[in-house]
C-alpha cells in the first residue's frame, strides 16, 4: 500500500528578485526625523507654486482692464501687488525652512552614524572600512544625503508649477498648449536619460573618493615613519594613484549633467519661442487679447521650467547614492 501522504508543504511566495534599497530606508528615517520642517517646506513650495500660477492670469486681466479703461482697475492692481509680494515671501520661506531641514537631517545622520560606529566591536568596522572611508561616509556622504528631504519636499512644487502652467496655457488657448505638447516627449526623454546615466557615475565617483581619503588617512597616521624613511614622494604617489580614475568618473558625471542642461537649454527656449510666435498669430487674428497673450507668455515660461527638474533629479541621485554608503555602515551588527 502506498504510504499515507503527510501534510502539504507550505508554499513559498514567489521571489520578486528585487532587494530592498538600504539607501531608501535611511532617507525615509531622515524624513521621519524632521517631519514638521519637511512638511513646512512642501507646503511653502506648493503655496508658492499656486501663487506663481495665479499671477499671470491676474496680470493679463489687469492689462486688459487698463487698455479698455474698464472699472475695477484699482482692485486688479492691488491683487497683482499682493500676489507679487506673496511670491517673494514664499520663496524666502522655502529657502529658510529648506536650510533648517537640511541642517537637521545632516546632523542627525552624522550622529546616528557615529553612534552606531561606537557600538560596534573594535575590529568590525576596521575589517570592512578604512579610517578614511569612514570619515568620508560620516562627513561628505552624510551632507549629501541630508539634502534629500528638502529636495524631495521642493520637488512637488517643481513639478506642480510646469504641469499647472501647461493646464492654464490650455485654458488660455488650446492651440498654444498643443504646440508646447508637441515638443514635450523630447524633454521627457532627456530627463529620463539623465536620471539613468547619472546614478552610476555618482556611485563610482564616491567610491574612488573614499579610497583616496583612506590612503591619505593612512599616510597621516604614519607621517613620522614616512619622514624618517624619506619616502614622502612614494607615499604621495600612492595616495594620488586613484586620482586619474576619479578624474574620469568626475568628467563623465559632469558630461552627463552638461548634456542634459545643454539639451534642456536649447529645447526649452525653442518651445517657448514657438508658443509666442503662434500666440502672436492668434492675437493678429483676434483670437487672443493682449492680456491673454501676456498670460500665455508667462505660462509658457513656467511650463518650460520643467527643464529645471534636471537639477532636482541630480540632487536626488547624489543624495540617494550617499545614503547607500551611509546605510552600509549602519548595516554592521552591534555588540549585544
Amino acid at each position: 500500500m502506498p504510504a499515507p501522504s503527510g501534510p502539504p508543504s507550505p508554499t513559498r511566495p514567489p521571489a520578486t528578485g528585487r532587494k530592498p534599497d538600504p539607501g531608501a530606508a535611511v532617507l525615509t528615517d531622515a524624513f521621519r526625523h524632521s517631519p514638521v520642517h519637511t512638511v513646512a517646506v512642501c507646503l511653502f513650495g506648493v503655496a508658492g507654486a499656486a501663487v506663481a500660477l495665479a499671477l499671470p492670469a491676474v496680470l493679463g486681466h489687469t492689462l486688459d482692464l487698463l487698455l479698455d479703461s474698464a472699472p475695477g482697475v484699482g482692485a486688479a492692481l492691488m491683487l497683482s501687488a499682493v500676489l507679487l509680494v506673496a511670491d517673494v515671501l514664499l520663496d524666502a520661506l522655502v529657502a529658510l525652512a529648506g536650510g533648517v531641514t537640511t541642517a537637521r537631517s545632516t546632523a542627525w545622520l552624522r550622529r546616528r552614524g557615529i553612534g552606531h560606529l561606537l557600538s560596534l566591536a573594535p575590529h568590525r568596522a576596521a575589517d570592512r572600512f578604512t579610517a578614511g572611508d569612514l570619515v568620508t561616509r560620516l562627513t561628505g556622504n552624510a551632507a549629501e544625503a541630508g539634502t534629500a528631504p528638502t529636495t524631495a519636499a521642493t520637488g512637488l512644487a517643481a513639478v506642480l508649477t510646469p504641469v499647472g502652467a501647461l493646464v492654464a496655457l490650455a485654458v488660455t488657448d488650446v492651440w498654444l498648449a498643443a504646440v508646447f505638447l508637441a515638443g514635450l516627449p523630447l524633454l521627457t526623454r532627456l530627463l529620463r536619460t539623465f536620471a539613468q546615466g547619472s546614478s552610476d557615475c555618482v556611485r563610482r565617483y564616491q567610491r574612488v573618493q573614499a579610497e583616496i581619503a583612506s590612503r591619505l588617512v593612512e599616510a597621516l597616521g604614519g607621517a613620522r615613519t614616512i619622514a624618517a624613511a624619506g619616502t614622502g614622494a612614494r607615499e604621495r604617489a600612492r595616495v594620488l594613484a586613484p586620482l586619474p580614475e576619479l578624474d574620469a568618473h568626475g568628467r563623465l558625471m559632469w558630461q552627463v549633467y552638461g548634456r542634459a542642461v545643454v539639451g534642456s537649454s536649447i529645447l526649452v527656449p525653442l518651445l517657448t519661442t514657438v508658443v509666442l510666435a503662434v500666440g502672436g498669430l492668434r492675437l493678429a487674428h483676434g483670437a487672443l487679447t493682449v492680456g491673454e497673450l501676456l498670460a500665455a507668455s508667462r505660462y509658457a515660461a513656467l511650463t518650460a521650467a520643467l527643464g529645471g527638474v534636471t537639477g532636482q533629479l541630480n540632487a536626488l541621485v547624489r543624495g540617494r547614492a550617499a545614503a547607500r554608503r551611509t546605510a552600509e555602515l549602519l548595516a554592521l551588527p552591534q555588540v549585544r
